[in-house]
């Protein structure tokens, strides 16, 4: 059995199985090893050997891509998956602090570098006929090195949400664990056909996507996610598994269902972060299964579902995962609940996700030994997620380590909250998040999308709330706004630091209130909220 990704990809290369689909063309696993091999034995030659090989991809989900990625394994190297939505400063930041020392694009991303200093980076447009004459002229493939399971294939940048994004080292053999664990979990062979429309610089294309066909030989097509062509791609290329992270479900489900949606050949769908709600009316519609699990892009915190998980719960975790108060370093106690199904002792029983065995699979942000040292503290992995665990050991997410709010001298997290409002049938995507009250402590704020076509009053709001016995009064948010849209990262993990920016009175959209203990909302514009603020 391989042990490296370049292992495993020698072994394709006379395989003449569909490895890629792109628009109408066909590439086989034979044709998309030789042009990753190609790439790989141009790049290794024009390559500094006195600088570490580090090749950056601003690149989109291309064939382009899925070559660089390929090539990068073969050719025993490291790829760096560089975010296409970073701009000036910040893109030249991510591709210095990787060290490229080449960076591959193509013309829709080229313009971004116009006017960048990126001195020592040279920079190959692999659309043009100049790289084609490189390609012509590589000759065979001789590796920049035979890789360790432990080497590094690829270095993706985390996403951001909680401060600048940071290169996380993504080992062959992570990989390749991700991918074996997928496969037999999902039954994948090499006559499945993988959908891969997340972003491929971040982890959960790499991990929950790209890993899975290449481990099963199966056929990849590469697409820029869009909800409403979703089905048609599933039924154009026979598509029967896709991975997703953030809210792409969620964006689905808000247009129209049309009678024929189950018609499709899509088996399963794998990823992070979907609603309760959104994964069961997902299954149904698509007639298909939908698998949510929990991790991040260190990964070192591994939690699955497992038969028998409640509603609203991540699953149990893989060994070591425990949850912990970084204060006194202890494990917090289980949850308790109430009668009405309320968590009566958030303080105790929420803490931070750790792993207490170390680091996991998590090789360490690279040129940044300060964030790893804060990760990796007291001989444990410190998550910066909060999470509570019940008496049977099943685990639930509070939000992260910033989603903290003390509301009349109550502390209580964003999560929960969230969960609770996505019961409620008109809603989309949702928020909450902290604003500062005006005499001591927080406000609880929430940002809601309505699904296309759907209508919310404040009385319907008012009303739901009111119907929701686990929803304590002081988490009834103090403030409403319906917006078209939350700001996101590439990956559509919502940048909740924005919302909190943008204070009780964001731009644009409608805004709701309450005062006080009231269980009643109104629409206000936004002198008649600062009005009020000012006498709450």
């Amino acid at each position: 059995m391989a042990e490296t990704l370049q292992q495993l990809l020698r072994e394709r290369l006379e395989q003449d199985t569909p490895a890629l689909k792109y628009g109408e063309r066909v590439w086989t696993w034979r044709e998309h090893l030789a042009d990753a091999s190609a790439t790989a034995a141009a790049l290794i030659r024009a390559a500094d050997m006195d600088r570490p090989l580090h090749v950056g991809a601003l690149l989109g989900n291309t064939p382009e891509m899925l070559t660089a990625m390929a090539s990068a394994a073969l050719g025993g190297y490291v790829l760096c998956g560089i975010n296409d939505t970073r701009r000036g400063p910040a893109l030249v930041r991510d591709i210095v602090r990787a060290d490229c020392q080449i960076l591959l694009t193509d013309p829709l991303h080229r313009e971004l570098l116009d006017g960048l200093d990126l001195p020592g980076v040279q920079v190959f447009d692999v659309t043009s006929e100049s790289w084609s004459a490189r390609l012509a002229d590589a000759g065979p493939l001789t590796p920049y090195r035979e890789v360790t399971p432990t080497d590094t294939v690829m270095m993706i940048f985390t996403s951001g949400t909680s401060g600048e994004p940071k290169a996380v080292q993504i080992a062959h053999l992570t990989v390749l664990f991700a991918g074996m664990n997928l496969i037999g979990r999902f039954e994948i062979t090499g006559s499945d056909v993988c959908y891969l429309s997340m972003p491929l610089f971040h982890s959960n294309a790499l991990l929950a996507g790209w890993s899975v066909a290449v481990g099963a030989g199966a056929a990849m097509v590469p697409a820029t996610f869009s909800a409403s062509g979703l089905l048609p791609d599933l039924r154009r290329y026979g598509i029967t598994y896709m991975n997703y992270v953030g809210k792409p479900l969620a964006y689905v489900l808000a247009t129209p269902e049309q009678p024929d949606d189950h018609d499709n050949p899509l088996r399963v769908a794998f990823g992070n972060e979907a609603s309760e709600r959104d994964i069961a009316e997902f299954s149904r519609r698509f007639d298909c299964t939908v698998w949510d699990g929990f991790g991040a892009t260190e990964g070192a915190i591994i939690i699955t579902r497992e038969d028998g998980c409640p509603p609203g719960s991540l699953g149990r975790g893989f060994p070591g995962v425990a949850i912990y108060n970084p204060e006194t370093l202890t494990e917090c106690p289980p949850a308790t609940f109430g009668e009405d199904g309320a968590l009566t002792n958030a303080d105790e029983a929420i803490g931070e996700l750790v792993n207490t065995t170390g680091a996991g699979l998590f090789s360490g942000y690279y040129n940044d030994p300060d964030a790893t040292s804060a990760r990796l503290r007291n001989g444990m992995y410190w998550s910066g997620d909060l999470a509570y665990r019940d008496a049977d050991g099943w685990i639930y997410f509070a939000g992260r380590s910033g989603d903290w709010l003390r509301v009349d001298g109550e502390n209580m997290t964003t999560a929960p909250i969230e969960r609770i409002l996505q019961r409620l049938t008109p809603v989309s995507q949702v928020a909450v998040y902290a604003v500062p009250d005006e005499h001591v402590g927080d406000q609880v704020m929430a940002a809601i999308v309505l699904a296309d076509n759907a209508d919310l009053t404040p009385e319907e709001f008012g009303e739901f709330l009111a119907g929701q016995p686990d929803l304590s009064p002081k988490a009834w948010p103090r403030r409403v706004w319906l917006t078209d849209r939350l700001p996101a990262t590439a990956t559509n993990k919502v940048l909740k630091r924005e919302l909190s920016a943008r204070g009780a009175t964001p731009h644009g959209g409608v805004l709701w209130t309450r005062n006080g203990k009231s269980s009643t909302y109104t629409r206000l514009d936004r002198d008649e909220i600062r009005h009020r603020s000012r006498d709450t």
